[in-house]
């Protein structure tokens, strides 16, 4: 094989490699700005590849960054059918700074979005009666809020993103332009630092971030 052969071929393993990606996740509505973080966040998440999944941009997000929550008009239908989106603050307002989305590293992004996912695996598992009791609950009750927030982290790092949601959390907890109000919400209802990399230590979590 002539070295351009070579070069061709590479070429066309990569190409199809690429389309190959594309139509596992061709159920997914993805804006281009953040096409590659969510594409890389799924590459981790094979049971989600028949899921619906559209990701949107808000403007604001309530206390939250995204959000991720079933379709209204697919609440009621079974779990195997059921939609998902993904609501992503266009600005991210912590107190008196704001952030836009482009402000964001692209392996923190990684890893906000697969927490976002692992939300999704923790509704598949959820009935509909399940969802909207689950939905009431969040509202009112903070160990709730706790017990759902660090469900997700689970979900997200028994799947390998665990350097990913590590890289998320210290970029928060880290950034001096973050106050520290905010930084002890996110004590209160997420995993710390400490106990992500507890778990990726214990050996059962696969650690691999594909290049």
């Amino acid at each position: 094989m002539t070295l351009t052969r070579f070069f061709i071929a590479i070429l066309y393993f990569s190409t199809t490699m690429a389309v190959a990606q594309e139509n596992n996740f061709k159920n997914k509505t993805i804006p281009e700005s953040i096409r590659t973080e969510t594409l890389k966040a799924l590459q981790f998440f094979p049971e989600l590849q028949d899921t619906e999944i559209t990701f949107k941009f808000k403007d604001r997000i309530k206390k939250s960054t995204m959000q991720a929550q079933p379709t209204w008009g697919s609440i009621f239908k079974s779990r195997k059918n059921r939609a998902y989106i993904i609501l992503i603050s266009r600005k991210i307002q912590i107190d008196e700074e704001e952030f836009t989305i482009t402000d964001i590293p692209s392996d923190v992004l990684t890893g906000w979005i697969g927490h976002e996912l692992g939300h999704v695996m923790d509704y598949r598992n959820r009935s509909t009666f399940g969802m909207i009791f689950f939905g009431l609950k969040y509202l009112f009750s903070k160990a709730h809020i706790k017990e759902v927030e660090r469900a997700a982290d689970t979900f997200a790092i028994a799947h390998g993103m665990g350097e990913y949601i590590l890289r998320t959390k210290n970029f928060i907890l880290d950034n001096a332009n973050i106050s520290e109000t905010y930084k002890r919400r996110i004590k209160s209802f997420y995993m710390s630092p400490e106990e992500v990399m507890e778990l990726i230590n214990e050996g059962k979590l696969k650690e691999a971030i594909p290049q």
